[in-house]
């Protein structure tokens, strides 16, 4: 299995001597599972539980003390516990709120000890009133895989290298874009990924996809709270893949009779899945970032790959030289959504935003807003020059900044431009590739 970029994270946390058990978030068939059991070999000792399973479940209701389960698990898995450190792994802890209230006492009594629990449902203890130990735990998200990630599974090291210390030569620019737009059609779930690395084969990945949306549209009865909710997130299942990327109405969506809170709630408990986020509009120019939620947001689903088969779009955009082209420019956007959430996460930035005018009759509209600082930095997925970039010149009008992005096709170069109204900006032109550089970047053109 190839290395994901989050197991860094892993060392860093295991070698810090006041460690505290570790909650590893994520949509299910991320490879949390795979993730941790790959990290376990750097352990002398290591003990999985998984909750699904009612035999291990069980061992919690047994005692309240954490000595004792560990002593439980150990009979029970017939381990013996050697010399050195030793990682106890509970997985789909949702199942079991007791055993995440005994995450603090892991923590408080046995700080020596290496705990690690996931679930893909963890927002099902919010029915349950158990909340996690504030204070007692540490978080990490894993999202699907990274361009970069893609790049290493598929053996392209060095454009992988290269790609994340932004030092790709000029001439490579237009291989480097092949492997992205190759990226953009196949996502980043890591067991599509890693057929793809090892047949090169795209039909064989239908099945997968088949598969991963199968389990999701069966895990809905899992965490829906009514049947109602389960009715209207399968029905989000069925008809939202074609809207990735795009504003929505909640209200009635998909040709539903469903109204707007129900929707609204619907996608909250898909969003607390990490299924999809809905992505708002901010109205403001200046920090701090603040969601308009009472304006339509943006539907982005968690993997393009899957947005690409479940709306049935792979074909118009196999051998397509510009994903800008394909489908209306909205797959370009999401593509770039997914890697800026990477990005996002590494800098503990939780959500993403767009900017839209605050003024009647204005359609300005600006695809993503990055916070450097106290400035807001718009950002554009377009092609084209200059010309096309009113909804940037807009904003800068507006903002103190003098900085803009546009991510598209094109080479990186950043240019010095002026608004109709006078106002001067650099312009960084920051090829689709690049994404995942952003925050280098940014500090390389403005200092800071």
């Amino acid at each position: 299995m190839f290395q994901r970029n989050i197991y860094m994270k892993l060392q860093d946390w295991s070698s810090n001597p006041s460690h505290k058990p570790l909650i590893l978030r994520g949509a299910r068939q991320v490879g949390k599972t795979t993730l941790v059991n790959e990290f376990s070999k750097e352990f002398e000792n290591y003990i999985h539980l998984n909750l699904e399973r009612e035999v291990e479940a069980r061992i919690f209701e047994q005692s309240d003390s954490v000595e004792e389960i560990l002593q439980l698990c150990c009979f029970q898995k017939k381990i013996t516990l050697k010399e050195g450190r030793t990682l106890l792994f509970i997985d789909e802890i949702q199942n079991v709120p007791k055993a995440v209230s005994l995450l603090r006492y892991f923590y408080e009594d046995m700080p020596q000890l290496f705990v690690i629990a996931a679930g893909s449902r963890l927002q099902s203890l919010l029915k349950e009133r158990i909340s996690f130990p504030v204070g007692r735990v540490e978080y990490l998200q894993l999202a699907p895989c990274s361009f970069c990630e893609f790049l290493g599974a598929i053996g392209d090291t060095q454009y992988k290298e290269a790609i994340e210390t932004a030092t790709l030569p000029p001439l490579l620019h237009q291989e480097a874009i092949k492997r992205f737009n190759l990226y953009t059609l196949i996502g980043g779930m890591p067991e599509v990924v890693a057929n793809y690395a090892a047949h090169k084969d795209l039909m064989k990945l239908q099945p997968i996809y088949n598969t991963l949306l199968m389990g999701y549209n069966e895990d809905v009865e899992k965490y829906a709270p009514t049947q109602l909710q389960t009715q209207i997130i399968r029905h989000i299942l069925k008809t939202g893949w074609n809207k990735a990327g795009q504003t929505i109405k909640l209200g009635n969506f998909g040709d539903s009779s469903y109204n707007s809170k129900e929707v609204r709630e619907a996608f909250g408990i898909m969003e607390k899945a990490f299924l999809l986020e809905l992505v708002y509009p901010v109205t403001n120019v200046q920090a701090p970032v603040t969601s308009a939620f009472k304006r339509a947001p943006k539907l982005m689903w968690l993997d393009t790959g899957l947005v690409n088969f479940a709306a049935n779009i792979q074909t118009e955009l196999i051998g397509n030289k510009d994903i800008i082209d394909a489908w209306l420019g909205a797959i370009a956007e999401h593509i770039v959504a997914q890697e800026l959430k990477v990005v996002a996460n590494d800098h503990y930035i939780h959500h993403l935003n767009f900017w839209v005018r605050n003024k009647q009759g204005s359609n300005a509209e600006v695809d993503f807003i990055w916070q450097q600082g106290s400035m807001l930095i718009p950002i554009e997925v377009k092609s084209g020059h200059n010309a096309h970039l009113r909804s940037i010149q807009s904003f800068m009008d507006l903002s103190a900044g003098d900085t803009a992005i546009r991510i598209w096709s094109g080479p990186y170069s950043v240019d010095k431009v002026t608004t109709p109204n006078g106002k001067a900006f650099k312009l960084i032109n920051l090829p689709f590739y690049y994404v995942n550089c952003l925050p280098l970047i940014l500090k390389s053109v403005t200092g800071k």
